[in-house]
């Protein structure tokens, strides 16, 4: 049985998530749009985190509390990625950003990998690939590819808004990786693109479009 798909019910990240979706949202309010919906992905995403106690003195006594003991790594696939990359290391900075660049062949659809500076066994525990839109697939699943390979211990997926197409070729090919999304949408059009969907999250974030 697959691991789990989590489509956030949080009443502000569905409010955010209306103005993402929304045409005249203008690239600065778009990244702060991006941002604010992957830090509460996020929360939702590391509840399994690994703890360990900590001795801490307060302004009035030492006390145990708890501190993440898992190294986590950050997987932004370049470039739509990067803001819900940077997001996530604000609510975390320990963690370690490991970059992929794959972008999707327009005419085949299938990922091609164009940047991978990851070492041959990247140090962390837990690797959250990241990728505002599960559209095929492919993307997401070259990149777990490549981490499984580099001998990750444990793997999820965070992402904006997914296609049920997208959701179906994850879940085959990396049945073990749970995925947390803002938003399921309905299906792929003719061109590959996520309907109702946003259109291209990297172009609207960086004003390329």
């Amino acid at each position: 049985m697959p691991a789990p798909v989590h489509v956030s019910s949080h009443p502000l990240v569905q409010h955010k998530l209306a103005r993402l979706r929304a045409v005249d949202t203008k690239p600065p309010e778009f990244r702060e749009l991006v941002s604010a919906i992957s830090r509460g992905l996020f929360f939702e995403a590391t509840r399994e985190l690994r703890l360990a106690p900590v001795e801490v003195q307060t302004p009035l006594t030492r006390t145990t509390c708890q501190q993440v003991a898992d190294r986590v790594g950050l997987v932004p696939v370049l470039r739509a990625g990067l803001g819900m990359a940077n997001a996530m290391l604000e609510a975390l900075p320990e963690a370690a950003v490991w970059h992929l660049g794959l972008y999707r062949d327009h005419a085949t659809l299938k990922p091609v990998t164009y940047y991978n500076k990851l070492p041959p066994k990247p140090e962390m525990d837990v690797g959250i690939v990241l990728d505002p839109m599960l559209a095929t697939g492919g993307s997401a699943i070259a990149a777990l590819d490549i981490l499984k390979k580099a001998g990750t211990p444990r793997l999820i997926f965070a992402g904006l808004i997914a296609a049920p197409e997208g959701v179906a070729a994850l879940q085959a090919a990396h049945p073990d990786v749970p995925v947390f999304l803002a938003a399921l949408d309905s299906h792929l059009n003719e061109l590959g693109y996520i309907v109702p969907g946003l259109g291209d999250a990297g172009d609207r974030q960086f004003g390329t479009a």
